[in-house]
C-alpha cells in the first residue's frame, strides 16, 4: 500500500473501511483542504445511517471469533502492526501535515506517542491476566476475569488524527473488543492509512472499521445498542453531549472534552527556561491541542513584565509557514472556519480590554496568501472575567494574568471550569509539592509545560474537561474496555450427600 493508493482510493473521495474493504457513500461528501494553501485536496465521503449500521454489523460479526482468539495471538498481530506503522512513518506524517498543516516536526511527535500506545497494547497477555485464589472456602476456587464488552467505537477530533485513534482502538482490540472509528472528517486520510496497515498486519476483516461522517454518523452509534461503548475525544459541550446520550442508551460512555490550561510562573522561576517552555506549550501546533497553555498566571507583576518580554523576543524570532518546511516552528490552522473563530476571538480580547502585546492577525506567508495563517498572539492583562480568558480558544493565543500570591494563582485555576492540564514553574519544592497535591486539575506538571502521561499511565482532566469515570489509554483504558467476572466454583466429595445450608455462607 502505498501514499498515492490512499489518496486516490476510491476515486478522488476518501471513504470508509468497513470489513476489510474500502467503500463511498453515494450520499454525501464534504471537502478537505490543505491548510498551508487554502486549495480544496480532496473529499471525503459522508456515511450515512446505512452505512455506520454496515460497519457496527460487521464489527459484530467479527466478535465471536476474536474474543476467543487468545491474548497472545492479538498480541503478536499487534507487534506487526508497530512495526508496519513505524516503517511507513514518513507518508503517515506527510499526510497529518498534509491535512492538519502542523510541521513536519510536530506531526512525527504526535504519530510517535500513538505508536507508544500501541506498543503498550503488545503487553496484551500480561494486561489481561486475572486474579485466582485457590480454597477461599472449603474445597471452593475463586478467579476473577476481564472479558470483552463486545462492539465499541470511537470518535476523535482533527487536532491529533493520528494518535487520538491509537488512544483507544489498539487497547480496545487486544482486549478481545471490536471497533467502529468515526475520525474528523477534516483530516481523515491518516487513521484511514493506519486502518488497512492494521489489517496487513493480519487483522481479521471486520475487527476494525472506519466510518468518515458528522453528526448522522455519531448520532447513529450512540443510538445503536449493538454498541457497548464510546470513546470520544473533543470540545465540552459535544463531551456532554456524547455521554448524556450516550449513557442514556445504556452504553459504557468516557467523553474527554475542553480545556483551558494555565501554566503558574513564580518570582523564583528560571525566566528564560519558563519562557521558552510556554513558547512551546502555547504555540505548537498552532495551539490546536488540548493541552495547549492557554493562560500563564505570573505572580508578581515584576515576573509578569519579565515574562511578557521574553515572550515578545521569542515571538519576534518564530518562524510561521507551510508544515513541509522543517524551518518552520509553526504552520497554519486547519481550516478557514476555524482561523475566523480564533481570529474573532482575538477581536473580542481588544474589545474587551485587555493589552494585544503581539497582534498576529493579518499575518500572510508568501506563496501561501490563501492559507489559514494567523501569527501568535500574546495577550496582557486579562481578566478573569473576560470570554478570552473563560473560553477555550484552541488556536495560537496567549493570555497573560497577573496575580499577587500562589495562592491566588491556584484559587484562580480551581475556580475555572475547566480541569485538563496545568503547570507550575519554581525552584521552590515546597511550593510545587504543594502545588501538585492540591490543585484541582487531572494533569500536573512542574516546570513541564506539556504534562501529557507516557503510553503506561493514563490521560484525563477534572472538572468539565471529562464525562466518565475513566481515564484515556493505560490501565484506565483497559478496564474501560473489559468488565471483570469473578467466578467461584466448588465439587463436592463424590458419594458424599450433603445437608442444605441456609444461613449466609462464609469461609469459616
Amino acid at each position: 500500500m502505498t501514499l498515492q493508493a490512499i489518496k486516490s482510493e476510491p476515486g478522488t473521495i476518501v471513504g470508509h473501511y468497513i470489513n476489510g474493504k474500502l467503500i463511498a457513500d453515494d450520499n454525501r461528501a464534504t471537502p478537505v483542504f490543505n491548510p498551508a494553501t487554502g486549495e480544496i485536496a480532496r473529499h471525503v465521503a459522508m456515511a450515512s445511517k446505512d452505512t455506520v449500521e454496515q460497519a457496527i454489523a460487521a464489527a459484530q460479526e467479527a466478535f465471536p471469533a476474536w474474543r476467543n482468539t487468545p491474548p497472545a495471538k492479538r498480541a503478536r498481530i499487534m507487534f506487526r502492526y508497530k512495526e508496519l506503522l513505524e516503517q511507513h512513518a514518513d507518508e503517515i506524517v506527510a499526510l497529518l501535515t498534509a491535512e492538519h498543516g502542523k510541521v513536519l516536526d510536530d506531526a512525527r511527535g504526535e504519530f510517535m506517542r500513538g505508536v507508544e500506545v500501541v506498543e503498550y497494547a503488545c503487553g496484551a497477555p500480561e494486561l489481561l491476566k486475572g486474579e485466582h485464589t485457590k480454597n477461599v472456602g472449603p474445597n471452593i476456587d475463586s478467579w476473577s476475569e476481564l472479558q470483552p464488552l463486545g462492539v465499541v467505537a470511537g470518535i476523535t477530533p482533527f487536532n491529533f488524527p493520528a494518535m487520538v485513534p491509537m488512544w483507544m482502538y489498539p487497547l480496545a482490540v487486544v482486549c478481545g473488543n471490536t471497533f467502529v472509528l468515526k475520525p474528523s472528517e477534516k483530516d481523515p486520510s491518516a487513521p484511514l492509512f493506519c486502518a488497512r496497515l492494521f489489517s496487513e498486519a493480519g487483522l481479521p476483516d471486520g475487527v476494525l472499521n472506519v466510518v468518515n461522517g458528522d453528526k448522522e454518523a455519531v448520532d447513529t452509534l450512540l443510538a445503536d445498542p449493538r454498541v457497548e461503548a464510546i470513546s470520544f475525544v473533543g470540545s465540552t459541550l459535544i463531551a456532554e453531549y456524547i455521554y448524556k446520550t450516550g449513557t442514556d442508551n445504556g452504553k459504557r460512555v468516557q467523553a474527554l472534552g475542553g480545556a483551558k490550561n494555565h501554566a503558574v510562573v513564580m518570582p523564583d522561576a528560571d525566566i528564560d527556561n519558563a519562557a521558552s517552555a510556554l513558547m512551546g506549550a502555547a504555540y505548537g501546533s498552532c495551539g490546536e491541542r488540548c493541552m495547549a497553555i492557554s493562560v500563564a498566571v505570573c505572580v508578581g507583576d515584576e515576573t509578569a513584565d519579565a515574562v511578557v518580554g521574553k515572550l515578545q523576543q521569542h515571538i519576534s524570532d518564530l518562524t510561521v509557514g507551510d508544515g513541509t518546511d522543517t524551518a518552520n516552528d509553526m504552520g497554519p490552522l486547519i481550516t478557514e472556519v476555524h482561523f475566523d473563530k480564533v481570529k474573532g476571538y482575538v477581536d473580542l480580547g481588544v474589545s474587551e480590554g485587555a493589552k494585544l502585546v503581539v497582534d498576529g492577525r493579518g499575518f500572510s506567508v508568501s506563496g501561501r496568501e490563501n492559507g489559514f495563517f494567523l501569527g501568535a498572539c500574546l495577550f496582557d492583562h486579562v481578566k478573569p472575567d473576560m470570554r478570552i480568558y473563560n473560553e477555550e480558544i484552541f488556536g495560537p493565543v496567549l493570555c497573560v494574568v497577573r496575580v499577587q500570591s500562589q495562592e491566588e494563582a491556584m484559587q484562580l485555576i480551581d475556580d475555572h471550569e475547566y480541569g485538563n492540564g496545568t503547570c507550575i514553574f519554581t525552584r521552590d519544592g515546597e511550593a510545587a509539592r504543594y502545588f501538585a497535591d492540591n490543585i484541582r486539575v487531572g494533569m500536573v506538571g512542574v516546570n513541564v509545560p506539556l504534562p501529557v502521561p507516557v503510553a503506561t499511565h493514563s490521560f484525563g482532566g477534572w472538572k468539565r474537561s471529562l464525562f466518565g469515570d475513566l481515564y484515556a489509554y493505560g490501565p484506565d483504558s483497559v478496564r474501560f474496555y473489559t468488565r471483570r467476572k469473578t467466578v467461584t466454583q466448588r465439587w463436592p466429595t463424590g458419594g458424599v450427600r450433603e445437608r442444605s445450608q441456609f444461613s449466609f455462607p462464609t469461609n469459616r
